[in-house]
């Protein structure tokens, strides 16, 4: 089979069980924009300090193909993402913000190599919110249930990562000072 089919040569692409759409529709944007946090995900996955959190990652990136697959779907679906899904990230942020002091301030995205692309990851991830959020404005349409919860705790948790990796490498958050 060739990779490419010259089916979407005019704009166009065909949705999961669907019709075929242009390639700039709400739905296309949203799960187009999930593909590409996951992608990022998979860098931050190579990053040399990122073995403590692989496991984490390597799961998150197979729900966001699950949120994927259930966002190119336009007919509902068997919920892929569950609340059970949303709850295990709110463990998550809740173990690594244990480990960190309280913030006082706003922070700057930066830090070490594997926070700041975790920060990426976070600012994509939010894009990804916004898009589903905006699916979901558009006339007979449905989003997967706990899509834009999902995805809210998962940039919460990309967040306290990032000062996670931080802390790990004895690195300071870097505070926002006002210009």
């Amino acid at each position: 089979m060739k990779i490419y089919t010259k089916t979407g040569d005019a704009g166009e692409t065909g949705l999961f069980g669907g019709p075929r759409v242009r390639k700039d529709h709400a739905r296309i944007e949203a799960f187009g924009t999930v593909d590409e946090l996951n992608s990022h995900l998979g860098v931050v996955r190579t990053l040399p300090a990122a073995d403590a959190f692989d496991p984490l990652l390597r799961r998150v990136q197979c729900e966001l193909f699950d949120l994927g697959a259930q966002l190119a779907t336009p007919a509902a679906a068997a919920e892929r993402i569950t609340a059970g899904h949303v709850a295990a990230l709110e463990t998550e942020i809740d173990g690594h913000e244990a480990t960190l002091s309280p913030l006082t301030s706003f922070i700057l995205p930066t830090g070490t190599p594997l926070a700041a692309a975790l920060h990426v990851a976070r600012t994509v991830c939010r894009r990804a919110e916004r898009r589903v959020v905006a699916l979901g404005m558009q006339p007979e349409t449905t989003i997967p249930a706990n899509a834009i919860e999902y995805l809210n705790r998962l940039g919460d948790l990309l967040f306290v990562m990032a000062r996670a990796a931080n802390r790990r490498a004895d690195v300071a958050d870097d505070p926002w000072m006002p210009a």
